[in-house]
């Protein structure tokens, strides 16, 4: 502060936390890679959302399907012919949020408001231009690794194109993984492509990847062991309790603290060998960041009169790449199913769709029989 004024740095660093702390609640979710000790690479992600109901459906897309990309003008964007059959968590029936394709490339956008800066569109490049929206499409129904989608995805302009479900041009970035247990992030600045390598296997929202990897910086204290007792003057100091090692782990929703909170968890659990038993890790790890329905400002856009959802985590899915299998739960019904891919003919030409719940009400045993 410079004379009663904030400086020019100090304003914008103010700006930056204001996005950082208070930029759509509503969309706060988290993903992450973890590994089992045998290979196993599960990648999947929370889904939140507090305005509507997304309707998701689990999505079978076959190869050789023919998608045409959207612009600011309609759909005269890039087309393609779809080389890989995938699998797509299809939100409002329009749009693919996240999905793992036949040879195990997994991708998913994720909110990123305020930070992302598409390229201008320019209607002499239409044919190599895509919607936001359309990215996640390209990538799983184009590139079966990492290094196909590093190389590929620079060879297409993602342009602001509005989204008529949220009045806005979604503001996202992606994280995509393969089974080799890589991953990495793409984000868009100044209208190009910023592709960055996930070294810690984790993605929340905002501000920038390189920003989180710095900040974890802050807490490389933090560890599964209590602290060791030792003496302060004359007093001896010791743990209340177990768990002392974590303390000042971040337990609020947002995204930094989501960003340090899931590694952490994930880097203290124990070891895991073979899909299932992985699978299982990710999903406690994961009910972390289950986030409750009064958390974004959404829920005052509905119709009162309406049912609101119970949670703004309306789904929460686990692609096992190795294994090529499926498994979710939701809001609704906290069940986990599973689609197993290898069991899916993605030679089939058409479509095919099914809701994630058949009826939205939680399964629950009675055992009280067991015990009269």
């Amino acid at each position: 502060m410079q004379n009663g004024t904030f400086s020019f740095p100090a304003l914008i660093f103010a700006a930056a936390m204001a996005f950082i702390l208070f930029s759509d609640p509503a969309s706060a979710c988290t993903g992450m890679v973890i590994k089992g000790e045998d290979g196993t690479v599960v990648y999947g992600r929370t889904q939140e959302w507090s305005m509507f109901d997304f309707k998701t459906q689990a999505t079978v897309y076959p190869k050789d399907k023919s998608f045409q990309a959207k612009t600011p003008e309609g759909k005269n964007g890039i087309s393609w012919d779809a080389k890989y059959g995938f699998l797509s968590f299809l939100l409002l029936d329009k749009v693919t949020g996240d999905g793992m394709n036949e040879k195990g490339l997994a991708a998913g956008s994720f909110y990123h408001k305020g930070f992302a800066e598409y390229g201008e569109y320019d209607p002499s490049r239409a044919d190599k231009s895509m919607a936001p929206t359309n990215v996640v499409n390209y990538i799983l129904s184009n590139f079966a690794t990492i290094e196909e989608v590093r190389k590929g995805i620079q060879e297409v302009r993602v342009v602001p194109v509005k989204n008529s479900d949220i009045g806005e041009v979604p503001p996202v970035h992606f994280f995509v993984a393969d089974p080799s247990g890589k991953s990495l992030v793409i984000e868009y600045r100044g209208g190009k492509a910023k592709i960055y390598d996930n070294p810690v296997g984790v993605i929340t929202n905002n501000p920038t990847f390189d920003w989180h990897l710095q900040n974890l910086r802050n807490y490389g204290y933090l560890n599964a062991e209590s602290y060791k007792t030792k003496t302060w003057g004359d007093l001896e100091i010791s743990p209340l309790s177990p768990g002392s090692g974590l303390l000042g782990l971040p337990g609020d929703f947002t995204s930094p603290s989501r960003f340090v909170r899931a590694l952490v968890l994930r880097e203290i659990s124990n070891p895991t060998s073979g899909g299932l038993e992985t699978v299982e890790q990710f999903f406690r790890v994961m009910d972390s960041f289950n986030a409750p329905s009064k958390l974004g400002e959404g829920q005052k856009k509905q119709d009162l009169k309406k049912k609101s959802l119970p949670s703004n985590t309306q789904y929460t899915v686990a692609h096992d790449t190795t294994d090529l299998t499926t498994y979710y739960h939701t809001v609704w019904n906290r069940q986990i199913r599973k689609i197993d891919l290898n069991e899916i003919d993605f030679s089939k030409s058409e479509v095919r769709k099914i809701p994630l719940d058949e009826e939205k009400t939680q399964n629950i045993k009675d055992v009280t029989e067991a015990l009269r």
